[in-house]
């Protein structure tokens, strides 16, 4: 059986209230409190992998900066990615996206409970805005998870390079950047079947603003691409990545 079918079977029961609620706080976003909104939606996820068979193997928790905002940046192996980011991460956390995830169902319910962006790749003036946006969220002391490779990988643990671009929030922002490191979660939805899956998420040592201050953006993109290329490497044996 195809693993999502088996999420969803699986959760029929408990599908209608959750759904229902979910979309209540996405048309009255305002009336309720973030955690409590984020918390509903951590629910949803985490009952999806636990349906799926899935073996959620997380480390480097201790390694996320506690009472400040900061930006996470990781490889981007699928929509698993997302599931699995805030089933391990007790938030709340927001995101960047790319525009045309913004209005399919669910998506279109997460960002408005978040405050998360979809942003617009095409339109230099309205990507510009969602930087600024996210920057002044970020020094306010939100946290924020962007994908620099602009879409999934499709190629496994391999990596796509690094849009450059995607660090000018942490730059203008002066805030700590905060790796994460995704291993085999192109398996969970990619690959056909629903056997019993093992995946790995890894929070990495957060790089501070003082170490990374002083760099171009596309050097950023390089230091943290080779910082989650070496963590997958450690666990996979897989090299090249990038």
């Amino acid at each position: 059986m195809n693993r999502l079918a088996l999420m969803i079977l699986r959760n029929l029961h408990h599908i209608p209230s959750l759904w229902l609620k979910l979309c209540h706080y996405a048309k009255h976003t305002d009336e309720y409190p973030e955690g409590e909104k984020y918390n509903h939606i951590r629910r949803i996820l985490q009952l999806a992998v636990k349906a799926g068979n899935l073996d959620l193997v997380v480390t480097g928790r201790e390694n996320i900066p506690d009472g400040t905002g900061f930006i996470m940046y990781g490889n981007h192996q699928g929509m698993f990615d997302v599931l699995a980011l805030a089933v391990s991460y007790e938030g709340p956390l927001a995101a960047v996206l790319k525009k045309e995830l913004a209005n399919i169902p669910f998506l279109k319910q997460v960002i408005a409970c978040t405050k998360s962006f979809a942003m617009d790749r095409e339109d230099v003036r309205q990507a510009m805005t969602v930087i600024r946006s996210v920057t002044q969220e970020v020094q306010a002391g939100r946290r924020y998870v962007i994908f620099p490779e602009g879409t999934r990988s499709k190629n496994g643990n391999k990596m796509r390079p690094f849009h450059a671009g995607s660090f000018r929030c942490a730059l203008k922002a002066k805030c700590p950047i905060v790796p994460i490191a995704f291993v085999d979660c192109f398996k969970v939805l990619d690959q056909k079947g629903s056997h019993p899956l093992t995946v790995q998420v890894h929070y990495l040592d957060p790089i501070p603003f003082e170490e990374y201050g002083h760099l171009k953006t596309t050097e950023v993109a390089a230091l943290v691409q080779q910082r989650i290329a070496d963590k997958i490497t450690e666990c996979t044996g897989e090299t090249d990545l990038i």
